[in-house]
């Protein structure tokens, strides 16, 4: 029994001298870094000094983008503009693209990382010049990154499988896809063609109008909308259809609408068929016919009445400079000075002021008859801007409601009875400024 407890002593006194013995021998050994950890800088290459990029794919793909005339082209597979967006967004990622850290410094072979038949293989040229190869392999074992290494560095990097998606790039994700490619700032005109009806627009500086079939102020919401519409409108390249498929669902479909857009290059057309339930379009912008989102155009199903500008008054928002009213054998001017407002000499009640002036601002259309005019029994006169600009509108009586029209404009406004009432009311409630509290009295 007691060789027996001697024995245990012994071996549990070798196993704390060999532990205190790897303990000071670590001790004594210099700190080294974490190679695991380390971060490396794998392009270095500013966003807007890359001239050249080809993406080239395990599978066979290859991808090749150049720059000049400052834009960007696709020139292979095919020639194609490229998307200043996506493109853009893909610079960005690369020239700040680093790895996540370093997996082995000096890797006898990169076939296990999948490294010698890369899955993808990225080459850049920079304005001067200067070349750069970026290689990703294979996935780590966990599945979150890739391996990745750069010409001329033996080592081998773990990068984070989101950054790789950022440049795993196809043809179809970076190409143009936009059916229509003006500039929404210079269009001054644009011709649609949809229910039967014909609609030209016209813009002079910010305003629109409707020119034909005629001349009538137009909703600059509404007008802008048909503007987004036509510059959002983008080829659907998600589906597995094939140009041929598409081309024949395009001519067998029924025409929905068409679409003219007048810039400073000229005009551009886009037609616009469903099939179905599905939208196709064909453009004098980009070869070919394409499958576009249903959502876009669906929205543009309106008749002409919708266009028109419903408002009165185009004096918005702003505060106007003065107005005048003539209801009958009442009168009623109303002057603005800065902040305050002025009637024959007298400062009038801020409140009573604002309210008559949103009735005026709130004037709307019903609907818009082309006859029913009669003898005007209310006039209200507008000046805002500065003075730039003077609204004139008349109003007569047609049946229970009323029929107003603005100076030197031919068209129609049906107002309901209320909203007129409610105008006169507001005008005849005016009032003047309290009068200011007296002094404190002297003691």
């Amino acid at each position: 029994m007691k060789s027996k407890g001697l024995l245990t002593a012994s071996f549990l006194l070798l196993v704390l001298s060999g532990v205190v013995w790897w303990s000071n021998k670590k001790a004594s050994a210099p700190d080294k870094p974490s190679v695991e950890n380390a971060t490396t800088k794998l392009v270095s290459i500013p966003e807007d000094q890359f001239q050249e990029l080809e993406i080239k794919k395990r599978t066979g793909e290859a991808l090749r983008l150049q720059h000049g005339d400052s834009k960007w082209r696709i020139v292979a597979p095919e020639l194609l503009p490229a998307d200043p967006d996506a493109v853009s967004s893909m610079l960005s990622s690369l020239s700040s693209l680093s790895s996540d850290r370093t997996v082995e410094e000096k890797p006898a072979s990169l076939d296990q990382y999948g490294l010698t038949h890369p899955a993808i293989e990225l080459n850049f040229i920079d304005k001067n010049k200067k070349t750069a190869k970026l290689l990703i392999g294979d996935n780590t074992p966990a599945g979150t990154a890739v391996y990745a290494s750069i010409a001329g560095d033996s080592r081998v990097f773990a990068l984070s499988s989101y950054k790789k998606n950022s440049f795993d790039k196809s043809p179809n994700d970076l190409r143009d896809k936009r059916m229509l490619t003006f500039d929404s700032d210079k269009v001054s005109g644009i011709e649609l063609m949809a229910k039967k009806q014909t609609i030209t627009f016209g813009r002079s500086k910010d305003e629109w109008q409707i020119v034909k079939p005629n001349p009538f102020r137009a909703d600059p919401s509404h007008v802008e909308d048909i503007l987004r519409t036509l510059r959002d409108t983008r080829m659907d390249l998600s589906g597995s259809e094939d140009s041929k498929k598409t081309a024949t669902a395009f001519a067998s479909g029924t025409p929905f609408a068409t679409a003219r857009v007048t810039d400073v290059s000229g005009t551009q057309e886009l037609q616009v068929r469903k099939n179905k339930d599905d939208y196709y379009a064909k453009s004098s912008a980009v070869a070919g016919v394409y499958k576009i989102s249903s959502t876009t155009w669906s929205g543009l199903d309106k008749n002409l009445d919708d266009f028109k500008n419903k408002k009165l008054f185009d004096f918005g928002f702003a505060d106007p400079d003065k107005v005048e009213i003539h209801d009958g054998s009442k009168s009623f001017f109303l002057t603005r000075t800065g902040n305050d407002w002025w009637s024959n000499g007298t400062k009038m009640d801020p409140g009573t002021v604002s309210t008559l002036i949103d009735k005026i601002r709130d004037l709307s259309a019903t609907k818009f008859p082309e006859t029913g005019w009669t003898t005007p029994v209310l006039e209200v006169t507008v000046t805002s801007d500065g003075g730039k600009r003077m609204e004139k509108v008349q109003l007569s009586k047609n049946g229970d409601n009323y029929l107003a029209r603005r100076e030197n404009e031919p068209a129609l406004y049906e107002l309901t009875a209320s909203a007129v009432s409610e105008l006169q009311k507001s005008a005849a409630d005016l009032k003047p400024a309290a009068a200011p509290p007296p002094p404190p009295s002297k003691k």
